[in-house]
């Protein structure tokens, strides 16, 4: 496989849910999405940044998402649902496993950000396809399978004075 070099082609997709939850639980912080950016990217050729990101009502979500934006990510935002049993769900893993399948045959290397085990068959996908998989989130809170799944990962606790504010 290969190896890190400037002229790679870069898509990162960032799984805002999964690192915000972690961030929480893990540290009680928030994720610095510009340092997570710079990177991710790591001298290469950016090509997309994606964050998929929920719309829950929250005070403050759309100067996150802007936010984001004005970092360089592209937000696709998916409102949360809300069952009749007061259960709620939103998840972007089909949306993101779909961009980074249509991705693929555009870049060099694919950044997932998220801890998702769901990602694992994705990454392996990609592989066979001749991209890069690589992952960056919080090791604790990160499916084994994905890590076993990715070229490269990136704990991101393991400089939490940089990825996290």
């Amino acid at each position: 496989m290969t190896d890190v070099h400037p002229g790679q082609r870069v898509a990162v997709l960032v799984d805002a849910q999964n690192l915000y939850h972690s961030a929480q639980s893990l540290h009680s912080r928030n994720i610095d999405y510009g340092e997570l950016l710079d990177a991710a990217v790591n001298d290469r050729q950016l090509t997309r940044a994606i964050s998929y990101v929920i719309r829950a009502d929250a005070p403050d979500e759309e100067s996150f998402f802007e936010a984001l934006e004005d970092i360089g990510f592209e937000t696709k935002i998916k409102d949360i649902k809300r069952f009749p049993d007061g259960s709620k769900k939103a998840d972007w893993d089909v949306g993101m496993s779909l961009d980074a399948v249509t991705l693929a045959n555009h870049v060099d290397t694919i950044v997932l950000c998220t801890g998702d085990g769901d990602f694992s068959r994705l990454c392996s996908h990609l592989r066979h396809e001749g991209v890069r998989p690589e992952v960056m989130a919080f090791e604790s809170s990160t499916a084994e399978e994905l890590i076993e799944e990715t070229d490269s990962f990136v704990d991101l606790d393991g400089d939490t004075d940089r990825f996290l504010l």
